[in-house]
């Protein structure tokens, strides 16, 4: 097993939200409790460190974890991010996951963490069967520079990134609640 400590997650907070008017996913409610807190609870006692890449509402996101912005302007999507978390952590590992998907549970990391100590890869990332869910990884910090040259050159899929590089599936087929995710109104009657 990884060390707790060997792991900084970063939960994505940091995007548009234009689906949802503007409104910020990670803060607003479901059951009374913000997105964001749902992700953050299930983090809490499984990593080091908590990172919240968000890029508005700052003094509210660091109520669950220490704020970083991306350094690219304009909300240029989770590799921003993803990148901006890489410069600022010193252990070997960076947990990615998603704001708005507060079905995310223990399983989740705890499969992500044994696929990175079972297999020689550079990142694992969740699939439910079908495809796989990027913002669901572990990927390992050391790739920094190369996640940075892809920046680089334009790209900004974080699927495509992670499909370039030494990567596992990892199934959650048995799973599929916890991809879930928040992205406008009517989603919260999937929940």
């Amino acid at each position: 097993m990884i060390d707790k400590n060997k792991i900084t997650a970063v939960i994505l907070s940091g995007g548009r939200s234009s689906r949802m008017k503007g409104d910020d996913k990670g803060l607003i409610l479901l059951n009374d409790k913000p997105l964001i807190s749902y992700v953050a609870d299930v983090v809490d006692g499984k990593v080091g460190r908590l990172l919240i890449s968000a890029n508005r509402n700052i003094e509210e996101y660091q109520l669950y974890g220490e704020v970083i912005v991306d350094e690219l302007t304009d909300f240029q999507g989770p590799l921003a991010g993803i990148a901006k978390a890489m410069s600022v952590v010193s252990t070997p590992y960076l947990l990615i996951l998603p704001c708005d998907s507060p079905l995310v549970n223990e399983v989740v990391i705890n499969r992500l963490i044994q696929c990175m100590v079972d297999k020689n890869v550079n990142i694992c990332v969740a699939d439910d069967g079908s495809h796989i869910h990027p913002t669901f990884a572990l990927i390992k910090t050391n790739l920094k520079d190369n996640l940075l040259v892809f920046l680089d050159s334009g790209e900004r899929k974080l699927g495509l990134w992670i499909e370039q590089n030494n990567f596992q599936k990892v199934n959650f087929s048995d799973q599929p609640k916890v991809f879930i995710n928040l992205n406008n109104p009517q989603d919260f009657d999937k929940i």
